[in-house]
């Protein structure tokens, strides 16, 4: 039939202001000869426009429709329409929101009339309603059909808003209850006679279990089975009953999980996950209550404690389903106890994305940033760390624990509310999401039309797209602000008694939850916090804010008590200092770098707690750029010129060494451990090459200062001898670390018409008082000056001229001075001098003709003599960064060998740095590239190791710390997580071991 243009005009408005989309193909489906009987009531096309997609309910309701049997089935259906609003509702609103849903009406058309079964807003089905819904079902195939037909009436009263989201879930997870029991029995009807020989509970996990369901999810179980009761429990053999009955137990279970998951005609249901039971997949999928009892007594970890919170018997033997929730509950209950709680708590804490792909973080309702996972996991730890002593907050159920934590004041009551709240909405997205295909997934689809169904579905009709989107990253980040401030927001109510009249945590459950956090201390925890939290003061208000955000990045440690002390100990020097107040409140990445900083170690507290201004770096990511020579240099000599003496001159440069330091280290830890803003640095090699660099010329720069402030306190401008300072090791090859001594040589020249030994005391007095300025007692870390590798060591005189030099290298040299050598490089002083004396160096770091055998013979036979008497006693070989197997001496001894050998002919060799020469080498064919990306690999973990310590410690060392928060912190610097020292003891041999192997071929020549 076809309408005078006139009417189509008017009916393409009306379909335009009720959601249609589509008004041309609406307005031919209205026309359908199935639809003559109501198309002119106004009730339909008001109903259809209330719906989630009023095109796609329309499309479903036609064929509906046309699928009808009969013309008795059309009349009844299309006058239920008309008369019936409530049932109207439910199946047009199912049908505009789910296509899926809209496929199963078409291929069973009577199934409607299920939407009829529940009337009444106040009838709220449950496990025995559904298992009456599923009783006809007879075979996979049936059972398919009947499930689909009841998720049909929940998914109804779910859009029309006649249950909320909670309900919802929960009737999906009595609706899967129901399915799983018929199943079982289906199997048990199959095998009867293995029904006959067990007693087999089916206990429900995640979400089901927690009485949570989505609509498309996997139905998470564990089995657990007995014999009949009454015969013989001996496990002596196969023959025995115990074997028998868990035997026929798992043909059970396992054709139970067919029946449920295996697709056919009708599709599936829905998977079930047996994954969670002990030993995962590789564990047996039934076991005995006892078997279950011993796994998790001896075997289990924290998150499998974690799952058991769920733990619900849903099917089978519910006796023996009880039995077992009832004998594993002490033991979730006293998980928080387990000594390694605290860091599995840790690892599980942090945000795990990485396999998600990239596009779709920000669009991942679970797993993303502020998504449904943050909540259910920070409810769950409260859960494990508080349930023990309170039953009340037991619950399986999120949202029910939720609400029992804020009465019971583990959670503040204003957060627990917009906790709810954003829980709410993000589950009802996901399921609006699932409902539409009913296929799992939990990403936010990106199509404006698929936004527009979900936005109507919601609520949501002037702007859905918009409204959608509005809302749902409102909701992301309320639960990413409170995720953190969930743990530690009570325990400054607790502390400083901010919310009066609301409950409050006791002291004891205070304590508990710092501890489970990992705070070995919490009564000092607590008495810091009193004193950063309390009072009315600006600086106490927003330390309150900052607090429970500054306490999670402190967790994340492997020292939480002095991140909170230092950060005490910074507040009381810097507390009422406007610029530091500011900083910390405006500036998102100050106070994240200062948590890190604070947390790792002692080296760099110390640095910033003696100039805590230095603070004011964190503040800018620039800021932990360390400076560059030149402008070091000039900032330490202009401090030496303004001061009045040689002392107060070296005390400025000693004082700019602090803070450079500082921003040194502080770049280092930030850089290692990453932040929210800024991800860990993928090369291991580029922080050792920057911390190197750093510190290297930072040293030169402080040594170049005390020698202008020397010279110009004894001698005014001109010193009666050029003088220059040779860098040497460590040193000249840009290799400092944070404990390294600066290796020297120093040179002088007497100037013309000078007296020889007038200019040799002069200099010899200068070397003794730069060596005093720079060691004199101070709250700036001492710079230690190391002669030794001297001509004639350390009997020999401190400074030589050139011509001095000259003689002892000519006639006295030794192979290993050579050797050393390789490492000089001018670092301060007279300029000319200085290169002088590289000059006269290099025929002996580079020889003509490179070595001889002799020559190569004798520094073998040196390198063992070193390796079998300078090893500390006591010392692991294994693991001693310096002289250890694998360790910088053999790597630095392997590539100075190739120096000497053939330095001669080949450029690139001619350098002092390590690094630089073992790429030369490999360049020039000289050594295979995987020998040296194994030697590489091996000098950048050893030296990363020594930076570790001193930054943990505060003093140098070149082994591993034997204390368990040393090691583990310096495990995080490495980018190990929390419990995995000894993994990184492990891959650090290892390494080790494929270098030494390296060492044994190309520095010894086995």
């Amino acid at each position: 039939m076809t309408l005078p243009q006139g009417r189509r005009s008017s009916t393409f408005t009306r379909l335009l202001r009720h959601g249609f989309t589509d008004p041309s193909a609406a307005e031919r489906l209205l026309d359908a000869p199935e639809l003559s009987a109501v198309r002119s009531d106004p009730l339909l096309l008001d109903a259809l426009g209330a719906t989630a997609d009023p095109d796609l309910a329309l499309l479903g309701l036609v064929r509906l429709v046309e699928a009808q049997e009969d013309e008795a089935g059309r009349r009844e259906l299309l006058d239920t329409l008309v008369t019936a609003k409530p049932l109207r509702d439910r199946l047009l609103g199912v049908m505009g929101a789910s296509e899926a849903l809209a496929d199963h009406l078409a291929r069973h058309p009577r199934d409607w009339r299920a939407l009829a079964t529940y009337e009444s807003a106040d009838l709220h089905p449950g496990v025995a309603d559904f298992e009456r819904g599923l009783a006809d079902a007879t075979d996979p195939v049936s059972l398919r059909v009947a499930y689909r037909r009841c998720l049909l009436a929940i998914a109804a009263r779910d859009v029309c808003g006649t249950t909320d989201v909670a309900e919802a879930a929960a009737e999906l997870a009595d609706l899967a209850t129901a399915t799983l029991r018929a199943a079982l029995a289906m199997a048990c009807a199959a095998a009867p006679g293995d029904a006959a020989q067990c007693r087999l509970a089916v206990i429900a996990m995640g979400k089901c279990g927690g009485h949570e369901l989505n609509y498309v999810s996997d139905v998470d179980v564990i089995f657990v089975a007995e014999p009949v009761p009454g015969t013989d429990r001996a496990t002596d053999g196969a023959g025995s009953d115990e074997g028998r009955a868990l035997r026929a137990a798992t043909r059970l279970a396992s054709h139970m999980m067919r029946i449920c998951s295996e697709t056919n005609v009708e599709g599936t249901i829905w998977p079930v996950d047996a994954n969670l039971r002990p030993e995962g997949r590789n564990g047996p999928l039934v076991r005995t209550l006892s078997s279950h009892l011993a796994y998790y007594q001896r075997w289990a970890k924290t998150w499998e404690f974690q799952a058991l919170l769920k733990a619900r018997p849903v099917a089978g033997d519910l006796a023996l389903g009880e039995e077992y929730v009832a004998t594993l509950a002490p033991l979730v209950w006293h998980a928080a106890e387990r000594e390694n709680f605290v860091p599995d708590v840790q690892k599980m804490r942090r945000r795990v994305v990485e396999n998600i792909p990239a596009g779709e973080v920000e669009r991942e309702l679970k797993l993303g940033p502020g998504g449904l996972r943050d909540v259910e996991f920070a409810v769950q730890m409260l859960q494990l760390v508080h349930g023990r002593s309170d039953p009340s907050i037991r619950s399986g159920s999120t949202l029910a624990a939720l609400d029992a934590l804020g009465a019971g004041g583990y959670v503040g009551r204003v957060d627990a509310a917009q906790l709810d709240d954003a829980y709410r909405f993000l589950r009802s997205l996901e399921h609006r999401i699932q409902l539409y295909k009913l296929r799992r997934t939990h990403l936010v689809p990106e199509d404006d039309a698929d936004l527009r169904r979900i936005g109507r579905s919601l609520g949501m009709r002037t702007e859905p797209i918009t409204e959608l989107h509005r809302a749902w990253k409102r909701h992301t980040s309320v639960v990413r602000r409170l995720h953190e401030k969930l743990f530690y927001r009570p325990l400054l109510d607790a502390v400083a008694q901010l919310a009066p009249g609301e409950a409050r945590l006791s002291t004891e459950a205070a304590r508990e939850r710092l501890v489970a956090l990992g705070y070995a201390d919490p009564s000092g925890a607590l008495r810091h916090l009193e004193a950063l939290a309390s009072g009315v003061s600006r600086k106490a208000a927003i330390q309150r804010t900052l607090l429970p955000v500054l306490l999670g990045w402190f967790a994340d440690s492997a020292d939480p008590d002095a991140g909170l002390l230092n950060f005490r100990q910074v507040s009381d020097a810097l507390g009422k200092t406007p610029w530091y107040l500011r900083l910390l409140r405006d500036e998102g990445a100050a106070a994240e770098n200062l948590a890190r900083v604070l947390s790792a170690g002692r080296l760099a507290p110390d640095l910033l707690l003696r100039a805590p201004e230095a603070v004011a770096l964190l503040g800018d990511q620039r800021g932990l750029v360390p400076r560059d020579r030149a402008h070091l240099e000039q900032e330490i000599l202009a401090a030496v010129r303004r001061a009045d003496g040689a002392e107060q001159a070296v005390t400025a440069a000693r004082g700019v060494r602090r803070r450079e330091l500082f921003r040194t280290a502080a770049g280092d830890i930030i850089g290692s451990y990453g932040t929210e803003d800024s991800p860990a640095e993928a090369d291991p090699g580029a922080l050792v090459d920057r911390v190197g660099d750093a510190v290297s010329d930072l040293t030169a720069a402080t040594i170049a200062g005390t020698l202008r402030a020397v010279v110009r306190d004894g001698w005014g401008d001109t010193l009666p001898t050029r003088f220059a300072v040779i860098g040497m090791g460590r040193f000249g090859g840009h290799e400092l670390g944070y404990g390294s001594d600066a290796d020297v040589l120093f040179v002088h020249e007497p100037r013309e018409g000078a007296d020889e030994q007038e200019a040799a005391k002069a200099a010899a007095k200068v070397v003794a008082e730069m060596r005093r300025l720079l060691q004199l007692p101070s709250a700036d870390p001492p710079l230690l000056i190391d002669t030794d590798l001297r001509p004639e060591g350390r009997s020999g005189p401190l400074v030589r001229t050139l011509g001095s030099y000259e003689a002892y290298y000519r006639r006295w040299s030794l192979g290993w001075e050579s050797q050393a050598l390789l490492r000089a490089e001018p670092v301060a002083g007279d300029e000319e001098l200085g290169r002088a004396f590289i000059d006269l160096v290099a025929p002996l770091r580079y020889p003509a003709q490179g070595l001889g055998e002799d020559a190569v013979r004798e520094i073998r036979r040196l390198k063992a003599r070193m390796e079998s008497e300078r090893m500390p006693r006591g010392a692991d070989p294994t693991l001693h960064t310096k002289l250890g197997r694998g360790g910088l001496s053999d790597v630095e001894w392997t590539v100075q060998l190739l120096q000497l050998r053939h330095g001669w002919t080949e450029p690139g060799l001619r350098t002092t740095r390590t690094r630089e020469a073992l790429a030369a080498a490999c360049a020039a064919g000289l050594i295979p590239a995987e020998d040296a990306a194994t030697l590489d690999e091996a000098w950048v973990l050893a030296t990363r190791v020594r930076n570790a310590v001193m930054l943990v410690r505060g003093r140098a060392g070149d082994t591993f710390p034997s204390g368990g928060r040393e090691l583990a912190a310096v495990g995080r610097y490495l980018g190990y997580d929390a419990g995995h020292v000894g993994d990184m003891l492990d891959d650090y041999r290892r390494i080790t071991r494929r270098a030494r192997a390296v060492v044994e071929e190309r520095f010894y020549g086995a």
